[in-house]
């Protein structure tokens, strides 16, 4: 059992959300839907490399925040590292795509360009010295 002073990082990950900014919140709503929803598009073409790209960055966001015993500025990295070739799949080679599909990809390239502006910044400041977990 965790004592008081040592929460587990399930406790420690929701204490740090929990202290962000109601529109950080709203933001991290938006943009986990929008990246979740790309499960069913997965059959569509590129629709697999896209789900890839898209969970190994949540994926290695979580390795982050695990590393850092919750959130902290370093959870930006996973998105960098997966997203950046993400966002060059789909400005540079986009999958033919139509309606719901070709819809999905635009909200996709937005979303995932305007996390990455703060994710850069994010880990910018994590290298800087910023690297205590949000409490």
């Amino acid at each position: 059992m965790k004592s008081a002073h040592n929460p587990g990082l399930f406790a420690a990950f929701w204490q740090s959300f929990a202290v962000l900014p109601l529109w950080v919140k709203l933001w991290t709503g938006l943009l986990s839907t929008v990246n979740m929803a790309s499960l069913a598009f997965i059959s569509q073409p590129s629709g697999g490399i896209i789900a890839t790209l898209v969970f190994s960055g949540i994926g290695l966001s979580m390795i982050a925040a695990i590393y850092s015993g919750g959130l902290s500025r370093l959870v930006g990295l996973g998105h960098v590292i997966a997203w950046i070739p993400l966002i060059v799949i789909l400005v540079f080679t986009p999958p033919l795509a139509t309606g719901a599909h070709n819809a999905y990809l635009t909200l996709l390239l937005v979303i995932n360009t305007v996390s990455l502006v703060f994710d850069i910044n994010d880990f910018r400041l994590w290298l800087a010295g910023e690297r205590a977990v949000f409490a």
